[in-house]
């Protein structure tokens, strides 16, 4: 049988569902090719339909069986593996790339409007474990800079593994991934789909070694020809027109394929100079903010000069005044301890005196006693006058009570002398604690009086003795009066006292009272001591709030001056830095300045704000904010670890 006529009856068999042939030709949508003038084949196109994309994807549907069954066929009759030269391969490979593209959503880029099938096909690597081996090597190839040409790649690879079928079974079956990628009318969202898939299991059979690291997939132009399916009986007995008229259906294709470059480029090209005279505004308003910061940090720099002139000023003149508060306090506080020196010495003074006045009592104790032995003497040759005497016992029993009672108030004032005392030595351990907490707080002003200190504490242990002494002196005293008590009670019964011992004993009531008046006299003035002493502890609380406070004014402006001084540190090397640095021009940079790799389309250039250079996005992913700019602004490695140095060595 004639192989032109075994073909022109595949056609008929495969295109039979679309409808009644007619006579003229007709170009499918979304099918870029040619058909023949005669033959059944014209058939699909001539069909009126109310839905083109039925149409289309029929037709689709069509054209991959005609290429499967054809490519089936001529490499079962070719005998062994196929090369990527093979021209029914290559018509496979361009009606699965129409099958795929049909109803892809158009996806916005940065230059230009982008469709391409890449996308979904990538979707086989999270479906389909075993398929990221092709997503792999397709991405490591050198030659392949589009994503239509990795696209391309990747059916010749999953051709070669022979598992293309597999593959796009696994994106069918997901229609809610593939929703993203095409329009619900598309191909691969229909039946259609699932007929193609179920046509790819026949591909298996055949053995294909494709090179694809050599071959130019980027720029193919991916037209359907026809011709190769479509043949008559009047082709065959007129080779000659149909070589002519192949001749110009090719030359048609081929201008009709520079044309769509040209398109292509010019659009390319008119996006690109958009782009730059976008960026070029930029980098005008860039330049226009850039010299207007310039400006304000000069201002700035020049009220932050005059500023810190008065500050210093202000902090010098603080300074001098603090001096001279200082001064004043350090000579209040000299006057103050010697006032101190002075009221501890005539404390020392009274207690002398109080000493003394205990030796008197102890001295006229001793007459007291010899006075006792000789009222014993008496009592012996009164013995005799005691019956005589009878009447005037009552009246001295009377006296006795009345002595008694006198005796009593004397003890009485003794317990409350000695009270005193106990209160006046509580006040001078209080004094002393106080002068110890003043000497300890200002240690560093009292170095010249440690030698005084010295000696007061060696006085002071002279007067602790003292004070013992005193102690035990009075304890015995008590012993002594109460001996004194019992003999009296003795004499109650027995003894007559005569007036002039009865004026003797008035005349010590009289020296007793003298001396508590005088030693609520020295109480008195001991109370005023200890309000004086009172008062001056608050002063000299009040001498270290205030010099506390000045304290905190001094670190205070310490800490501004040093932070005024920072903030001029960063002025001067922002204002070193915009005179040395210069913004370089896109034109002049074709390489990374880090990494030294190429700038291409995936590979764009950005300028780091702080030198001036010019980086890939990896070399220069860091934002900082700058002097000139507050806010954060992409900045290249190394001047992100200067910047960041530079900002731990300022830290305090």
């Amino acid at each position: 049988m004639n192989p032109a006529r075994r073909a022109e009856e595949n056609v008929c068999t495969w295109l039979a569902p679309l409808g009644k042939a007619a006579p003229a030709p007709r170009r499918s949508p979304g099918v870029r090719g040619r058909w023949s003038d005669q033959g059944p084949a014209s058939a699909p196109l001539t069909r009126a339909t109310k839905d083109p994309t039925a149409v289309e994807r029929a037709n689709l549907l069509n054209m991959a069986k005609l290429s499967i069954k054809g490519l089936i066929e001529s490499a079962l009759s070719f005998g062994r593996t196929l090369d990527s030269d093979y021209p029914p391969l290559q018509q496979f490979f361009v009606v699965m790339e129409h099958c795929l593209k049909h109803g892809l959503k158009v996806r916005k880029s940065f230059l230009s409007y982008n469709k391409t099938i890449w996308g979904p096909l990538e979707l086989v690597e999270k479906l389909y474990p075993e398929a990221e081996e092709i997503g792999a090597s397709v991405r490591d190839l050198p030659g392949l800079k589009t994503p239509l040409g990795r696209a391309r790649a990747w059916l010749r690879l999953a051709l070669m593994q022979k598992k293309m079928a597999d593959y796009l079974r696994c994106l069918i079956i997901q229609r809610d991934l593939l929703s993203e990628f095409y329009e619900y009318h598309a191909l691969m969202m229909e039946e259609e789909g699932a007929v193609i898939v179920g046509l790819l299991v026949g591909l298996n059979v055949i053995d294909a070694n494709l090179c694809v690291k050599g071959e130019d997939l980027d720029s193919q132009v991916g037209v359907i020809d026809f011709s190769m399916y479509l043949k008559n009986e009047e082709d065959i007995g007129n080779k000659e027109r149909n070589v002519q008229i192949a001749a110009i259906l090719d030359q048609k294709n081929y201008v009709e394929e520079l044309n769509r470059q040209l398109n292509s480029t010019v659009s390319s090209l008119h996006s690109r100079v958009d782009s730059l005279e976008k960026s070029n505004t930029k980098l005008i308003e860039e330049l226009a903010i850039a010299k207007n910061n310039i400006i304000k940090l000069q201002e700035e720099n020049h009220q932050l000069r005059s500023e810190n002139k008065l500050i210093l000023m202000k902090t010098q003149q603080h300074l001098e005044v603090t001096k001279v508060d200082v001064e004043t306090e350090l000579q209040t506080y000299k006057h103050s301890r010697q006032g101190l020196d002075e009221m501890y010495n005539e404390a020392r003074r009274q207690l002398r005196d109080e000493s003394q006045l205990r030796q008197d009592v102890e001295n006229e104790l001793a007459v007291q006693v010899s006075m006792k032995h000789e009222i014993e003497l008496a009592m012996k040759l009164l013995e005799k006058d005691i019956h005589e005497k009878q009447d005037t016992l009552i009246g001295l029993r009377q006296q006795l009570e009345e002595v008694k009672a006198i005796n009593i108030e004397m003890y009485q004032k003794l317990q409350g002398s000695e009270d005193g005392l106990k209160e006046k030595n509580e006040i001078i351990a209080r004094l002393e604690e106080k002068t110890n907490k003043i000497t300890a707080a200002m240690r560093q002003l009292e170095q010249r009086l440690q030698q005084a200190e010295k000696v007061q504490m060696e006085a002071e242990a002279e007067d602790k003795k003292h004070l013992q002494e005193c102690q035990s002196k009075s304890d015995n005293l008590q012993k002594q009066i109460s001996q004194k008590e019992k003999q009296l009670v003795q004499l109650e019964t027995d003894l007559k006292i005569e007036k002039e011992w009865r004026q003797t004993l008035q005349e010590d009531l009289q020296k007793e009272k003298d001396a508590l008046s005088h030693l609520r006299n020295e109480t008195q003035q001991i109370i005023s001591l200890k309000k004086e002493f009172l008062n001056i502890q608050d002063e000299n609380q009040q001498l270290k709030k205030i010099y506390h406070e000045q304290e905190q004014a001094l670190q205070e402006l310490g800490n501004k001056l040093s932070e005024s001084k920072l903030k001029i540190e960063d002025i001067k090397e922002a204002n070193k830095a915009l005179q040395g640095l210069v913004w370089l021009k896109d034109k002049e940079a074709t390489h990374c300045k880090l990494c030294e790799k190429e700038f291409s389309l995936s590979k764009r250039k950005h300028h780091c704000r702080n030198c001036g250079e010019i980086f890939c996005n990896a070399c220069s992913d860091n934002e900082l904010p700058l002097p000139s700019s507050p806010k954060p602004v992409r900045v290249c490695d190394s001047c992100h670890a200067l910047l960041i140095q530079r900002c731990s060595s300022n830290l305090p």
